[in-house]
């Protein structure tokens, strides 16, 4: 999704947070790694603030739920920011405390705030997923986890776009 924003470079799907050097998709599945998946991305500041991806991120995914994402669940899917610097960890504290003050969710926001150790490029059928699913045939979709994708992914792709779409990219 962030990856339609303007301003945004690039976002590329990763893994971070765990000690498994170059880790795969499969390593990350058992959980066993200590990683997460992640999004890093890259983006023009004179465009789209940090500020202004962090609020979004938090509201397109579930920041209340202690790993798991979904039906997933696991270490690997755990609500985290990666900081690099004091800076972006007092911007990251800012924005958790006022979701929690404007109680936006029912249950407690749970996101971790963890220092950027590595950031570890996922496999390239994980990049532009999203946009490779929306242009798929039917049998390719099927070979792509169509019923996640349709079920999970597919709506909140909408909602993304019905409530940023002054901030995509024509």
């Amino acid at each position: 999704m962030f990856n339609e924003l303007k301003g945004v470079h690039r976002a590329e799907s990763g893994y971070a947070g765990g000690l498994t050097k170059n880790p795969t998709y499969k390593d990350i599945c058992t959980g066993a790694t200590g990683h997460a998946e992640v999004i890093k991305v890259h983006f023009n500041a004179d465009v789209i603030g940090a500020e202004d991806l962090l609020r979004i991120h938090m509201v397109t995914h579930d920041p209340t739920t202690l790993n798991q994402q979904g039906s997933d669940f696991g270490t690997q899917y755990r609500s985290v920011l990666f900081y690099r610097n004091d800076e972006e960890k007092a911007l990251m504290e800012r924005i958790l405390n006022e979701l929690s003050e404007e109680k936006i969710y029912a249950n407690p926001v749970v996101t971790t705030l963890e220092p950027l150790t590595e950031f570890y490029p996922a496999e390239d059928y994980h990049q532009n997923y999203l946009k490779k699913f929306e242009a798929a045939g039917p049998l390719q979709k099927m070979g792509m986890n169509v019923g996640y994708c349709s079920a999970i992914v597919a709506p909140k792709v909408a909602k993304f776009r019905k409530t940023y779409f002054d901030k995509l990219k024509d």
